[in-house]
């Protein structure tokens, strides 16, 4: 028989919260009837988080409970990725270990799985949070949905369900992991989301300040490459590159009328170096997109470009 789910939980620097997690969990998990696994993923703490899990792994031998070492902090992205290739389950849950998340809403977003989405995320209505944390949130969740076209109030919930499928061709690095919603809709699966209940910190410190609304902006720019420009680049930088080149060309042919019919250029040259510097960059704009393209091409050869969904062995 199939493992049913996969618990997903990076971790980093979280001793205070482990064991009531673990236990909360495991009540929750026991009364669904289903074939589980919880996977605990350090990230490198500092703390007394490994010898948690190390205790809870030996009382608990019984239960299927994988525990996964990082040499270092890698980040979020990178954690989450260790569980991902080790989950076993159909689905795939991920929650963060901070004890904001509540194992209660799990069967919710089972039930919503169980209406055909490949990815459900926890929408933190009333979140427990600083000021400081909240209002970068807002601004971030309002952006992305706008410019992704995904409806969605909260990307960034650490709760969420995913159909492993969704997962399969999915690389996350950096800060990308903020945007896993975006990816999977743009690869054709379907998201959903549903309200959750959100809780106060239990134990510890957050790791994370209004400083990430600047640097989800600059990983959502990478996401728009990403997501809608990867396979064809020259569309991107081809389109910049022929807006730069002919902005600089109507500028440079406006001077060289203005030439012609007066005789002189004087009082323009601020002018004259724009319309030059603009041919210059689109021309290399165009020559990256040329260059994108060939690498595309030579990473087409690698893959075979679609996904399965099942191999019945």
């Amino acid at each position: 028989m199939a493992l049913k789910l996969s618990i997903v939980i990076p971790l980093y620097n979280e001793e205070g919260n482990l064991e009531k997690l673990h236990q909360q969990l495991t009540a929750v998990l026991d009364s669904l009837n289903l074939s589980y696994e919880i996977i605990f993923i350090d990230d490198g703490s500092t703390d007394k988080s490994l010898a948690v899990l190390e205790k809870i792994y030996q009382q608990k031998a019984s239960q299927p409970i994988k525990i996964i070492q990082l040499t270092k902090n890698f980040g979020k992205a990178s954690a989450l990725s260790a569980g991902f290739a080790e989950s076993e389950g159909e689905i795939i849950i991920t929650m963060d270990a901070d004890l904001q998340d509540d194992p209660l809403e799990i069967p919710k977003l089972l039930a919503k799985i169980d209406e055909g989405y490949d990815l459900v995320s926890g929408w933190r209505q009333e979140r427990q949070d600083s000021f400081k944390k909240t209002w970068p949130s807002k601004i971030f969740n309002k952006a992305v949905a706008i410019f992704s076209g995904l409806e969605m109030h909260d990307f960034n919930c650490g709760l969420k369900a995913y159909q492993k499928i969704a997962l399969s061709q999915v690389n996350i690095y950096g800060g990308l992991y903020r945007f896993l919603p975006v990816f999977i809709h743009h690869q054709g699966f379907r998201v959903g989301e549903v309200a959750v209940e959100h809780h106060h910190r239990f134990s510890g410190k957050s790791k994370y300040g209004g400083k990430r609304l600047w640097q989800g902006m600059l990983d959502f720019l990478t996401v728009i490459l990403l997501t809608n420009y990867f396979t064809r680049p020259i569309h991107f930088f081809g389109g910049l590159g022929l807006l730069a080149f002919f902005a600089g060309f109507l500028i440079d042919f406006y001077l060289a009328i203005l030439r012609i019919f007066t005789g002189s250029i004087q009082g323009h040259n601020p002018l004259l170096m724009l319309g030059t510097l603009l041919i210059i960059v689109g021309v290399q704009l165009l020559s990256l997109g040329l260059i994108g393209e060939m690498m595309v091409g030579f990473f087409q050869q690698k893959n075979k470009g679609y996904l399965i969904r099942k191999i019945w062995k």
